[in-house]
């Protein structure tokens, strides 16, 4: 079966079923070893810290996909 097929086959799914093929998915890719560098680390870390020390520097998801939206559609 081709990825086509596969994909097409899914889709006939009723929606609930389809969420839950989408969420095994999405936890499969979960249970990778996706590892960060030490740089990437850091600039976590860093963010993180910025965000306790001033909570309001926070933007809300709304906000940040309009802005998606806008710029790449």
């Amino acid at each position: 079966m081709t990825r086509s097929e596969l994909v097409a086959e899914l889709l006939k799914l009723d929606p609930e079923e389809r969420m839950q093929a989408a969420e095994e998915l999405w936890q499969s890719l979960a249970e990778e070893a996706f590892e960060l560098s030490d740089e990437q680390m850091k600039e976590i870390e860093r963010r993180m810290e910025e965000h306790e020390r001033d909570p309001s520097t926070a933007i809300p998801w709304d906000v940040v996909r309009a802005r998606l939206l806008a710029k790449y559609g």
